[in-house]
């Protein structure tokens, strides 16, 4: 295959069902390219007290973790509850927290 400008024109005999093909890998191609994979979301909510055992801290260190940020938390009337795939995404995050307080903690 050669490479053309888009205002180059290129008429030849093809059969039918290998135009088609190759209209269908393009499409495909930049499909893949423009649309991103959609992940099955979870929406297994948490209650506090699970986090808080799932990431080995308490429940005052657990909301203020939320109250800053560190890990989302979300209202549902008017409980709290934490998204599990969040918070076990969160504890690569809250090992480094923990880490460098340690750390702090020993200079």
């Amino acid at each position: 295959m050669c490479l053309m400008n888009s205002n180059d024109i290129l008429l030849s005999s093809i059969p039918l069902n290998v135009l088609e093909k190759l209209i269908r890998e393009i499409i495909a191609s930049e499909l893949k390219q423009h649309v991103l994979p959609q992940e099955k979301v979870s929406t297994d909510y948490i209650t506090r007290k699970e986090a808080a055992n799932i990431l080995g801290v308490s429940l005052p260190t657990l909301a203020l973790w939320a109250k800053r940020g560190i890990i989302p938390s979300y209202r549902i009337s008017s409980r709290v509850r934490y998204k599990r795939n969040e918070v076990e995404n969160s504890l690569n995050k809250v090992k480094s927290l923990k880490h460098s307080r340690e750390r702090g903690a020993m200079t």
